[in-house]
């Protein structure tokens, strides 16, 4: 596997010669990395797509974009792999692979569509037969939070995307995929052993940070289905002390799925998830900035910046303060080139983003 992760002088380097506008770049813990980054989960599971999702992460690293997002579940592993062939194609060209910053996902339940195995007859060989997963421990959401089961999640990531080191491992969907199977203390209970292994992971050098991707918990109403941004990190701390690795969540944000930013239901209903992840040092990465196409539909988003929709709404998702990055997910040529061109445009000041809130809004 290759080694290595993201670091801060390759970070730099890539920003400086990307051609990029310096602008779009954004400093965490010392690394450079953009403000859009490249997202993987749509496709068929063939390899027709596993050639062009391959092709998309190259070409939008070669366009400054220098974050890189998959799962395991996606396109039953083949997502991993894809970005993994891209990741040594780039390498291969004079791409290091220190200068890009790849995050991966587990938590669902997965085959490999490369295997040839009914869904199940995968998860009675892989996960059940070897002890990974009990009888009862995959919900009715097709979940999994048993950390043996996680841990192996995180192995087969590594080979999959042919990497010794993942820069950033996410639980996935957490508190959605185990609604209804763990009460709330079940849940804290079970998250620290989790970031415990994480924490571990960290130091044999498979994982550099971790975090938790999710769907609704971080923006919906306060009560069982919210996730505690302060309650999540205070987990991290008991599992890893002051320099514990949990500094990265992603969530759904756009036009349409505001909650994020206008939303007081963190800290006591005083601030909004991206608040109070700014408060706490998390970086936030943001998933569905289209919402599958329905964005870009004539009329549906609000004229500014004299951009045409998809830079639109890349350029408000990536603006809103405390935004690391929004994932976009492309795979045909001519929308990876459309969907590039946003590197080469500044993302708005404060002001600017504030005045288009406040019509948003009113």
């Amino acid at each position: 596997m290759m080694p290595g992760c993201a670091t801060p002088e390759a970070t730099a380097e890539f920003a400086r010669s990307s051609g990029a506008l310096p602008e779009n770049y954004r400093v965490f813990d010392r690394l450079r990395l953009s403000n859009v980054g490249v997202g993987t989960y749509l496709g068929g599971e063939d390899a027709a797509t596993d050639g062009a999702v391959r092709e998309a992460v190259s070409s939008s690293v070669r366009s400054g974009m220098n974050v890189i997002d998959t799962a395991i579940n996606y396109r039953s592993q083949r997502a991993e792999r894809s970005v993994g062939r891209a990741v040594s194609d780039l390498a291969s060209s004079g791409v290091p692979r220190e200068s890009l910053f790849v995050s991966t996902k587990s938590g669902y339940v997965t085959a490999d569509s490369e295997e040839g195995l009914g869904f199940w007859e995968y998860v009675e060989r892989e996960y059940v037969s070897a002890g990974l997963v009990g009888r009862g421990e995959i919900t009715p959401q097709y979940h999994c939070a048993s950390v043996e089961y996680l841990e192996d999640q995180l192995d087969r990531s590594r080979r999959n995307l042919g990497l010794e080191c993942i820069d950033l491992a996410y639980l996935h969907n957490y508190v959605e995929g185990q609604s209804g199977s763990m009460d709330g203390g079940a849940l804290r209970s079970r998250l620290l052993e989790i970031f415990r292994m994480y924490e571990r992971k960290r130091d044999e050098g498979a994982i550099r940070y971790y975090g938790m991707a999710t769907w609704e918990s971080l923006r919906s109403e306060p009560g069982p289905g919210l996730l505690d941004l302060d309650e999540a990190v205070s987990a991290a701390r008991e599992a890893g002390g002051a320099g514990h690795g949990f500094r990265f969540v992603q969530l759904p944000f756009n036009m349409h799925y505001d909650q994020a930013l206008l939303r007081r239901n963190h800290a006591g209903g005083s601030e909004s998830a991206l608040q109070a992840a700014a408060r706490l040092g998390i970086g936030v990465f943001t998933s569905v900035p289209f919402m599958q196409g329905r964005l870009l539909q004539p009329g549906t988003m609000p004229e500014f910046g004299d951009l045409p929709p998809n830079l639109r709404a890349l350029q408000f998702v990536r603006s809103a303060p405390g935004v690391a990055a929004p994932l976009v997910g492309h795979k045909d040529a001519g929308h990876v080139s459309d969907n590039c061109r946003i590197m080469g445009v500044a993302p708005m000041g404060a002001g600017e983003f504030g005045s288009l809130v406040e019509k948003l809004v009113s």
